[in-house]
């Protein structure tokens, strides 16, 4: 019996710097009937960036529940579909899961390939133990950050969370009163992009740090291990 075909690819874009997508990545995108990206207009850039003239729809967190069923019937019907995130693998804090879970319940085959994500340069970064990791996404903005927080007190791996600039001092706040203001953390920022930077110090000197530089750019945590 003949192995099915893709019909579904799910592909890494850069995090920031437009040289860090893979060649197989790049002949994908040339190849699907359509793309589906978290934002148009940032996902036709890089399309733009490297020739590829296909079908753009946007497939992102506010919509994906109302368009995978359609999706999965024009995947049935036979089209090739490629989903792309605005930045490193979709379905890594970004769309995917969802659509990667009817394709595979509906019995359509997918591949993801491997390119850019930016917890991985931000973990070896760190200096810290990268043997064994968790990595935690994003907290929740409001309700349950701390209880989230609480249930690491006694984790013995290291922690890796995504934060927005305009949180990262309260979760810093945060991670200090329950781990400890000695804890060691690393804090990424702008990976792979002009202004790229990496600070390593205890949670209450970067506290200090942030309260008197305002962190700008996307960030990547790391938390030292206990």
């Amino acid at each position: 019996m003949n192995q099915a075909s893709t019909q579904l690819y799910l592909i890494p874009t850069p995090i920031g710097n437009l040289e860090d997508i893979t060649l197989r990545a790049i002949n994908t995108l040339k190849s699907v009937d359509l793309i589906l990206a978290e934002d148009t207009r940032t996902s036709g850039k890089l399309l733009k960036h490297y020739e590829i003239d296909k079908p753009l729809r946007s497939f992102h967190i506010h919509n994906e529940h109302h368009k995978v069923n359609s999706i999965i019937e024009e995947l049935k019907g036979g089209k090739i579909i490629a989903l792309v995130s605005d930045a490193g693998t979709p379905g890594i804090s970004d769309p995917g899961f969802l659509l990667a879970r009817a394709a595979l319940e509906n019995d359509i085959k997918l591949e993801c390939l491997p390119g850019a994500t930016a917890l991985i340069p931000a973990l070896v970064k760190s200096g810290f133990p990268n043997d064994r990791f968790v990595f935690e996404g994003f907290l929740p903005h409001k309700k349950g950050r701390k209880t989230r927080i609480e249930k690491l007190i006694d984790e013995d791996r290291t922690i890796i969370f995504y934060e927005s600039p305009h949180r990262l001092l309260k979760t810093l706040t945060q991670l200090a009163e329950v781990l400890g203001n000695e804890r060691e953390a690393s804090v990424s920022r702008e990976l792979t992009k002009l202004y790229e930077e990496t600070i390593t110090d205890t949670l209450e000197n970067l506290v200090e740090h942030f309260t008197n530089t305002a962190p700008k750019g996307e960030i990547v945590l790391v938390i030292k291990a206990k």
